[in-house]
C-alpha cells in the first residue's frame, strides 16, 4: 500500500513541478486509484500484483470513501457560502459614519464640543484665503477637525523657498499651482471632506459671490490689497474674516467681525503702509515655525467660531513673539469713521487688553 502512495506522490508532484493544472494532477491520482481497485476486484487471489497493492481492495475503498465524503463536504460548504447573502453592518443613524466617529472622538469627548459641536464642524463652509505659510497649517487643521466644506483660492505656483515653511507641500509639488497641492494633501489627511480649488487671484469681480458661499472667511494673505478687499466684501455680507500675520519672529491673529460688535481690519489699518516700512516674507525673513504657530491659532478660532466654544477674538487681537517667546492680547476697537464698516465707538485703534502671557 506505501508503494501506491508512493506513486500517487510522485504524481502530485511532478504535476507541480510541471505546472500541471490542479484539476489534471487530481485526474492521475483517480486513475492510479481505481486501477488498484480493480487489480484487487479481479486477479486472483496471491497475485503478485495484488500483493504489491495490499492484497485486499477494502482499505483502498474505504481510502476512496473518506476521500469522497472530504471533497462532498468540502462541495456542501461552498455551495451554502455562494447561496448565503452577505449581511453588511449597518451605519449608525446620524450625521456620521462609525469611521467619521472614530476620527473625531477627541473632539466628541470635550466638553466644549462634544457631538452637537461636530455637527457644526462638519455642516460649516469655510474660504481660506492663500495656501501659503498661514493657509498651510490652518487647512490642514480644519481638514483634520472635521470642517466640511473648505475652500482655498490662491494664484501661485510651488516654489522651493515656499518649502521652508509651507507644510502642505512637498519637494515633489514642486511647480505646480498651491491650490492642487492643497488639495491633495487635505484629500489625504481627511477623505471625509469637501475640498474646492479656486485656481486664481481673489479679485473685485468675482468676491463677493465667492464669499457669499461660506460662513467664514480666513485671511493668510501677504498683501495689503487683498486684505483690503477680503475686508470690504466679509464686512458687507456679514462674514466673520479672521486674519493672520506674520513678520521675520512675529505673528498676529485677530476675529474682525462688525456684525457682532467687533472692529474691521481697516478700522486698525485705514490705509496701507509705505513702500519699505511692511516687508514682505521674502524681504525681511520670517522663521520657518512660525506660520505653523498663527496658522494653527487661525484654525483654532475657526474652531471656536463654528462651534460656540469658549471666547473667540473679537475686539482683541493676539500677538506672539517667538524670538522671546511672549504673548500679549491687544484689545482692538470699532474706528467711528471707517469707511467699510462705519464704527460708532468713541474709542478706536488699538488698546492693551493684556500682559505678557
Amino acid at each position: 500500500m506505501g508503494f501506491v502512495l508512493l506513486i500517487a506522490a510522485v504524481i502530485w508532484g511532478a504535476g507541480a513541478l510541471t505546472g500541471a493544472p490542479r484539476r489534471l494532477r487530481l485526474i492521475g491520482i483517480s486513475v492510479l486509484w481505481v486501477a488498484v481497485v480493480l487489480a484487487q476486484l479481479v486477479l486472483p487471489a496471491g497475485n503478485g500484483l495484488r500483493l504489491a497493492t495490499g492484497g485486499s481492495a477494502a482499505p483502498w475503498l474505504l481510502l476512496g470513501g473518506a476521500v469522497a465524503l472530504i471533497v462532498a463536504y468540502r462541495a456542501g460548504l461552498g455551495w451554502l457560502r455562494d447561496r448565503a447573502q452577505v449581511v453588511e453592518e449597518p451605519e449608525p443613524e446620524g450625521p456620521f459614519r462609525e469611521a467619521e466617529l472614530r476620527r473625531y472622538a477627541r473632539h466628541i469627548i470635550l466638553r466644549e464640543v462634544g457631538g452637537p459641536g461636530q455637527v457644526k464642524l462638519k455642516n460649516a463652509r469655510v474660504l481660506v484665503i492663500g495656501a501659503g505659510g498661514l493657509g498651510s497649517p490652518a487647512l490642514m487643521y480644519l481638514a483634520a477637525s472635521g470642517v466640511g466644506t473648505i475652500g482655498v483660492i490662491d494664484d501661485d505656483v510651488v516654489d522651493s523657498s515656499n518649502l521652508q515653511r509651507q507644510i502642505i507641500h512637498d519637494d515633489a509639488d514642486i511647480g505646480r499651482p498651491k491650490v492642487q497641492s492643497a488639495v491633495d494633501r487635505i484629500s489625504a489627511l481627511n477623505p471625509f471632506v469637501t475640498v474646492r480649488a479656486y485656481g486664481r487671484r481673489l479679485v473685485e469681480d468675482e468676491a463677493e459671490a465667492l464669499f457669499a458661499e461660506y460662513d467664514l472667511i480666513l485671511d493668510g494673505t501677504d498683501n495689503f490689497d487683498t486684505r483690503y478687499l477680503a475686508n470690504r466684501v466679509a464686512v458687507s455680507l456679514g462674514k466673520p474674516l479672521i486674519s493672520g500675520a506674520l513678520t521675520q519672529w512675529e505673528g498676529q491673529v485677530s476675529v474682525f467681525d462688525p456684525k457682532n460688535g467687533a472692529p474691521c481690519y481697516q478700522c486698525l489699518f485705514p490705509e496701507a503702509p509705505a513702500a519699505g516700512l511692511a516687508p514682505s516674507c521674502a524681504e525681511a525673513g520670517v522663521i520657518g515655525p512660525l506660520p505653523g504657530v498663527v496658522g494653527s491659532m487661525m484654525a483654532v478660532e475657526a474652531v471656536k467660531l463654528i462651534t460656540g466654544a469658549g471666547a473667540v477674538l473679537r475686539g482683541e487681537m493676539m500677538i506672539y513673539d517667538g524670538l522671546w517667546g511672549e504673548t500679549r492680547k491687544i484689545g482692538v476697537k470699532r474706528r467711528p469713521d471707517c469707511p467699510v464698516c462705519q464704527g460708532n465707538s468713541s474709542d478706536a485703534g488699538l488698546a492693551e487688553a493684556g500682559g505678557k502671557a
